[in-house]
């Protein structure tokens, strides 16, 4: 049997936090990772694990607690995955959002930068995500203070979001402060309807079980909502009387609402399936910048529509887009930049994997009468895309809003052959975006990075970048 480790506690002042959100100390000149500190502080911490050249461990006593420490009111915080800087006051939070960004691209790219721009703000910090995606998990995570409760809890069936760092393990929640009340309301009739029928959950070890994911999405145009219940194929009366059940709440749901049932069967832990039956559109409307966009179940949307003008506005302003330029929007999604740029544009070129995606975005674009525009459906990432890439007008203007993984390697030389005077990166993720600057450093000047907070009481910020083309 493997022996119990000894605890050890360890002193420690905080000096800054890094890009993952965790507090940074030095010990006797070796660095400490501390979960729950804040910079300025002096806690005590319990040791979670050494490497070579750093000591890993979470705070059990604030001794010299930070003036920007805050109560976390959501009685969650700590345990699922969700918000990690709720105990931050949030104005410190885009504070070092922004030095976030400096460490990716002077750190991390070795990138000279010609200006970086304070941090905009999110003007509503909780409630603003209009898209949650809640997993059922076999097994259920249970904090110190409830095992010590001595209160008997299911532990085999959990709804909620997965504890960081552990794919098999679900925080059971049926209400999150970061979505609507009316998605919360959702949640909870899930939940409900779960227990009242005996669903049990997939299980993402041994890949049996019946429930899998619940994503839920509000308009805040239309007060809408649209809701997906993925689960395997039903195999019972209860599973089947289950799905009935939950797709019957749509009665009582505003007008437009959706609900989705879909089946997944495959071993992918990816929330989307087939759908197999509906009620209402089968979609969502948003709107952002004067266009109206169809949102389908499994298409990408920018996850925070009160934010989302900001961010366009500072993409599209940063672009300098002119009446007779040729824009290529890399990525484009259901057109989220794409219609905007086309409004200034001569023509703008849309590309993007996701044909749902792609289908939303040439129905958005006929909707809102923007002709200059074309959508090709087509991964960036491999060899056919630089053929089809080059098919296209050369552009005067590049937008690009990768994923986090940011761009394949491949895409970044061909975005150097193509030579256009500008590009416009737009990320949500600071080290990927400084390192596929740096690469394009060999023809790019970055002329300022404007951090746009997309995810407040998390450590995630979106940028904007400025690449122009130099000319000597």
């Amino acid at each position: 049997m493997r022996k119990e480790r000894p605890v050890t506690y360890v002193e420690v002042a905080i000096d800054t936090i890094g890009f993952e959100g965790i507090a940074v100390g030095r010990v006797d000149g070796v660095v400490h990772f501390v979960e729950g500190a804040l910079p300025g502080e002096r806690v005590t911490a319990r040791v979670k694990g050494k490497k070579k050249r750093f000591v890993e461990a979470v705070a059990t006593e604030i001794h010299e607690p930070s003036a920007y420490r805050l109560e976390p009111p959501c009685p969650h915080f700590g345990a699922c995955g969700g918000c990690k800087w709720q105990h931050f006051d949030y104005g410190e939070q885009c504070v070092w959002k922004r030095q976030h960004l400096i460490d990716a691209f002077e750190r991390i790219g070795h990138v000279s930068v010609g200006e970086y721009r304070p941090t905009v703000a999110c003007p509503q910090p909780y409630h603003y995500r209009n898209k949650m995606e809640f997993s059922f998990g076999a097994s259920r995570w249970l904090t110190n203070e409830e095992i010590a409760s001595g209160e008997i809890f299911e532990t085999s069936f959990a709804l909620g979001l997965h504890v960081p760092g552990r794919f098999d393990k679900v925080r059971h929640l049926d209400d999150c402060m970061l979505q609507s009340a009316l998605a919360n309301r959702i949640l909870k009739t899930t939940h409900e309807l779960a227990e009242r029928y005996g669903i049990k959950a997939h299980h993402q070890r041994f890949h049996d079980g019946f429930a899998r994911h619940l994503v839920i999405r509000t308009s805040v145009a239309t007060g809408a909502v649209m809701a997906i219940l993925v689960t395997t194929s039903p195999s019972d009366d209860a599973e089947r009387a289950f799905i009935a059940s939950w797709l019957d709440q749509h009665a009582g749901l505003p007008a437009d609402s959706t609900l989705v049932a879909a089946v997944n069967d495959t071993r992918s832990p990816v929330a989307v399936g087939t759908i197999v039956e509906q009620r209402g559109p089968g979609y969502l409307e948003e709107d952002s910048h004067g266009i109206r966009y169809r949102i389908s179940p499994f298409s990408f949307f920018q996850t925070n529509t009160v934010q989302l003008p900001n961010l366009v506005t500072r993409a599209i302003d940063a672009a300098d887009i002119g009446s007779d330029d040729v824009v290529w929007d890399l990525y484009c999604g259901t057109g989220t930049l794409t219609l905007p740029a086309a409004r200034r544009a001569k023509h703008v070129v849309g590309a993007e994997l996701v044909a749902s995606s792609i289908a939303d975005a040439r129905a958005n674009a006929e909707r809102n009468g923007i002709a200059n525009v074309e959508f090709h459906t087509v991964d960036l990432h491999s060899a056919a895309a630089t053929t089809l890439l080059d098919s296209f007008p050369k552009p005067d203007v590049l937008l690009v809003d990768p994923p986090r993984a940011g761009m394949h390697a491949m895409l970044v030389e061909h975005i150097l052959r193509i030579d256009a005077p500008k590009v416009v990166y737009v990320s949500c993720n600071p080290a990927t975006q400084a390192r596929d600057c740096a690469l394009l450093a060999e023809k790019y000047d970055v002329r300022f990075v404007t951090p746009v907070d997309m995810f407040p009481q998390t450590f995630h910020v979106e940028a904007v970048a400025l690449l122009e083309r130099r000319t000597e």
